[in-house]
């Protein structure tokens, strides 16, 4: 069977046919590192880095190129709100996004290219908008001309007589929709000289210049968030025809994480930070909770689902540890066909995840059953898929976790031990204060104990 992908373009699921024979590229949107990121920045990356591994599994050689944003008007504020300089606020934000991508099992992409970086093919590719008739110079500003473009709006299904660009009205723009290639020096922010002027690149146009540095005129995939379909991708498309580019060959957007049922960003005070999550869940978890859901499919964040993610990935990692456990070790093996036929399917990633837990049950009932050779092939083949979804127990990402984890919860229960040894002695002398005191300190830290007939038993609190 051959994968198939929902284009927004075209508003249908179309068969991927690569521009070069087993060669797939794809574009991703990146961060614009204005803040610390949270749950539904890091959406995007996950996202497309399933397919990613999908692709590579079926035998592309995949170009992924995931791009920083370290120049936009909203970073500029905020570094100065903050009192630091734009450059330092910028580069202490890609740390934490890389970082977030990192602890989240992340490929490293096959280029990260900030804006600054790539100046001159910006300016190149305003030129060539600027010779075709479809860009103009005014004030020190240069704006695209949206109506010199006969299919603006096929990619968001925008009417040109309904579009507003979200910028300022300026007084110099020919037409009220036209957008912004290259805005002015004004004082006090970053600029580079141009034949134009000095001033910094437009959002938009940023991209575009990237995109076909490090791909090509004309590339497979780009991908990002729903809300970036317009104006950011509408625009990018406009120019980069304009120019005489072919750009992408589909464009492909994942849903929004919402929290209380509104799309979760800084301006609603909803956020949920990555370092703030994962000081609650490991990565594996979070991870397997964001790309379990279609990446079409918009993800309601909630404790509760992050519970039924823990249990469910709990229940895979002991599986392919109890085969290891009892057999040794388990390579990956092959995909069944039922999650192949789901992956091919616009990456239908909950049918394919329900694929890994019936393999998984099947695996569990030949180790009752005594046929180890049954539940290997089993552990394997889990392996394999949940390799995939980026989830593979036995990986070195999670298999370091989950040390981690284990060294943690042994260090914890001998601390905990040792005061209950204390308490029992206090409690023998009949050194009642004592022992309260050492059961207080055990509940303001978290950690309930119940006398029972078999000695305390402790458990630690959610939350």
């Amino acid at each position: 069977m051959s994968l198939y992908l929902y284009d927004t373009a075209t508003r249908t699921t179309r068969e991927f046919h690569p521009c070069r024979a087993g060669v797939a590229s794809i574009y991703v949107c990146g961060a614009t590192v204005q803040s610390v990121p949270h749950v539904g920045h890091v959406r995007s990356g996950l996202n497309f880095d399933v397919l990613r591994r999908w692709l590579i599994h079926t035998g592309y050689d995949v170009r992924l190129v995931r791009n920083v944003t370290d120049i936009e008007d909203k970073l500029l504020t905020k570094a100065a709100d903050a009192g630091r300089p734009w450059w330092e606020w910028a580069a202490t934000h890609e740390r934490e996004f890389e970082s977030a991508y990192d602890r989240l099992g992340c490929l490293p992409p096959s280029a990260t290219p900030r804006a600054t970086g790539h100046i001159p093919q910006m300016v190149e590719l305003i030129q060539r908008l600027l010779d075709r008739g479809h860009a103009y110079v005014s004030g020190g500003d240069v704006y695209f001309s949206v109506t010199t473009v006969a299919e603006y709006g096929r990619l968001s299904g925008q009417r040109l007589d309904e579009v507003q660009q979200g910028e300022d009205a300026a007084s110099d723009k020919r037409d009220p929709r036209d957008f912004t290639l290259w805005k002015a020096a004004k004082p006090g922010e970053p600029s580079w000289p141009t034949p134009w002027g000095r001033g910094r690149p437009g959002w938009h146009l940023e991209c575009s210049a990237m995109a076909t540095t490090y791909l090509g005129g004309e590339f497979d995939i780009h991908g990002g968030g729903l809300d970036l379909v317009f104006p950011h991708h509408e625009n990018e498309l406009a120019q980069s025809n304009a120019a005489g580019d072919g750009f992408a060959r589909y464009w492909m957007h994942n849903a929004w994480v919402t929290a209380s049922g509104e799309k979760m960003s800084k301006s609603l005070g909803n956020t949920l930070s990555i370092p703030a999550i994962l000081r609650r869940f490991r990565p594996a978890e979070l991870r397997y909770y964001l790309v379990t859901p279609h990446y079409r499919s918009t993800v309601e964040f909630s404790d509760e689902g992050m519970a039924e993610a823990v249990a469910a990935y709990g229940r895979i990692e002991s599986f392919v540890r109890r085969v290891v456990q009892r057999t040794g070790s388990v390579e990956p093996g092959t995909v069944c066909g039922e999650f192949a036929a789901a992956m091919d399917d616009d990456l239908s990633t909950p049918q394919a995840m329900a694929s890994v837990h019936t393999v998984m049950r099947e695996g569990n009932a030949a180790l009752d059953g005594g046929d180890d050779a049954t539940a290997r092939g089993a552990a394997a083949s889990v392996r394999a898929m949940t390799g995939v979804f980026g989830l593979d127990p036995l990986s070195e990402q999670w298999a370091e976790d989950t040390a981690t984890s284990d060294a943690a919860q042994r260090a914890l229960t001998n601390l905990v031990e040792t005061l209950l040894e204390q308490r029992r002695q206090a409690r023998s002398e009949r050194d009642f204060a004592t022992a309260d005191l050492v059961r207080d300190r055990l509940l303001a830290s978290g950690i309930t104990v119940e006398d029972t007939p078999d000695g305390p038993m402790w458990t630690l609190k959610d939350g």
